[in-house]
C-alpha cells in the first residue's frame, strides 16, 4: 500500500437523487422482516454524536458503513448484508481474524473514499446502518438516517477511531447486545492484563507505534491513546511529545524525517506490510540514527499483523496479542530480527 492508512477528512461528492424514494421502496419482503424478540431486547435507543437512534426490532439487514465495525457485528453473531472496504482488499472487506464468522455469506462491499455511498446503501434495503467509525458529520448522518436507523460515533468521539472499547459497546448497543459487548471488551482487556503480568520487563519501557513507510518525507506515528492500547495494556509507556506533531484529536502525528529522533524509544513497532516498506524506511536519511533501530529493538510486522494493529477491534486485538508478544519479547532484549515479519 502506498497511501496513508488513515484519512483524517472525507468529503462527499455523491449526488443524492431520489434518495427518500429509494429508501421508501426498500420495505422488506417476507424474508427480510424483523425477527421475533423473545428476549425483550428491543426496542433499544442508542445515543450518539448527532442525537439518538431507536432500533425497533432485531435487525435483519445490517449495513456496516464504517471501516471496522464488521468485526464486532460478526463477533456478536450477526451477518451484515454489506461491509465497507478500508484497505487491504481482503475478501468481503473482512480480515482473516474475523472471516470465518461470515460462513458462506457474501456481503456487498461498499467504498467510503468519497463518503457513504447513499444510493448503493438504499438499494440494499437496510433496517440498520452502523456508522460508528465512518467519518460522519451532521449532514452525512442525516442522509443516512433517511434510509434507515443509523448509529453514529459515540457522543464526544472522533469521526474516525474513537476509543476501540467505546466503538465496540456502541455497536453492541445498536444490536441489542450491550451486555455481551461489554463482556467482550472486558475479556479482551483481561487477556492483555494477563500477558502484561507475565512480562514485568515490559512495564514502564517507552514504546512508539508508527506506520511502516514514509510519505513525502513524513512518517506517521501514533500518540498516546490513538491505537496504542496494544502497547499500553502490556505495560509500555508511549513515547511523549508525539502529540505536538498532530493536527488534532484522532489524527496521527506527522513526523518530518529531520525530526525522526522524537520517535526513538526502548521499542518501536513499525507496521510494515512487505519488504519494500522496510526499504522505504531505510531510505530516510535519519532512520539509521534511531537507537532502537541500531540496537535491534525495532519490530517490523507482517501485513496481517499490521492490519490488526490498525483495525484495533476486540477480534483484531486478540489476534495481535498472540503475535506481537514474541516480537516485543525479542525487542526488549535487543534481539528483534531486522526484517519484515521476522
Amino acid at each position: 500500500m502506498t497511501t496513508n492508512r488513515w484519512r483524517t477528512t472525507l468529503t462527499t461528492a455523491v449526488a443524492v437523487i431520489a434518495l427518500t424514494t429509494l429508501a421508501a421502496c426498500g420495505g422488506g419482503s417476507g424474508d427480510d422482516t424483523a425477527a421475533a424478540d423473545p428476549d425483550g431486547r428491543f426496542p433499544v435507543t442508542v445515543e450518539h454524536e448527532f442525537g439518538e437512534t431507536t432500533v425497533a426490532a432485531e435487525p435483519q439487514r445490517i449495513v456496516v458503513a464504517g471501516l471496522t465495525e464488521q468485526d464486532t457485528v460478526l463477533q456478536l453473531g450477526f451477518t451484515p448484508v454489506a461491509t465497507t472496504e478500508w484497505y487491504g482488499q481482503q475478501p468481503d472487506a473482512v480480515w482473516p481474524w474475523a472471516h470465518d464468522l461470515l460462513g458462506s455469506a457474501k456481503p456487498t462491499v461498499l467504498n467510503n473514499t468519497d463518503g457513504p455511498q447513499y444510493e448503493e446503501i438504499a438499494k440494499l434495503r437496510p433496517d440498520l446502518i452502523i456508522a460508528v467509525n465512518a467519518g460522519l458529520d451532521q449532514e452525512m448522518y442525516q442522509q443516512l438516517a433517511k434510509i434507515a436507523p443509523t448509529v453514529a460515533q459515540p457522543q464526544g468521539g472522533t469521526q474516525y477511531f474513537s476509543p476501540w472499547d467505546e466503538q465496540a459497546v456502541q455497536t453492541a448497543k445498536a444490536l441489542g447486545r450491550e451486555a455481551e459487548g461489554r463482556q467482550i471488551v472486558e475479556d479482551t482487556k483481561a487477556a492483555y492484563a494477563k500477558v502484561a503480568a507475565e512480562h514485568p520487563e515490559f512495564a514502564g519501557r517507552t514504546a512508539t507505534f508508527a506506520q511502516g513507510l514514509a510519505y513525502d518525507g513524513l512518517l506517521y506515528a501514533y500518540q498516546d491513546g490513538l491505537s496504542t492500547e496494544f502497547l499500553t495494556y502490556l505495560g509500555f509507556a508511549i513515547t511523549p511529545g508525539l502529540e505536538k506533531y498532530s493536527k488534532g484529536p484522532g489524527i496521527q502525528a506527522a513526523i518530518p524525517e529531520e525530526k525522526l529522533d522524537v520517535i526513538d524509544a526502548d521499542v518501536i513497532v513499525f507496521a510494515t506490510e512487505e519488504d519494500e516498506n522496510l526499504d522505504n524506511l531505510r531510505a530516510m536519511p535519519t532512520f539509521d540514527t534511531l537507537k532502537a533501530v541500531q540496537q535491534n529493538r525495532a519490530v517490523y510486522t507482517d501485513g496481517t499483523l499490521a492490519g490488526a494493529l490498525y483495525f484495533i477491534t476486540p477480534l483484531s486485538l486478540m489476534y495481535a496479542l498472540d503475535r506481537i508478544t514474541p516480537h516485543l519479547e525479542a525487542a526488549v532484549k535487543g534481539e528483534s530480527p531486522q526484517e519484515v515479519g521476522g
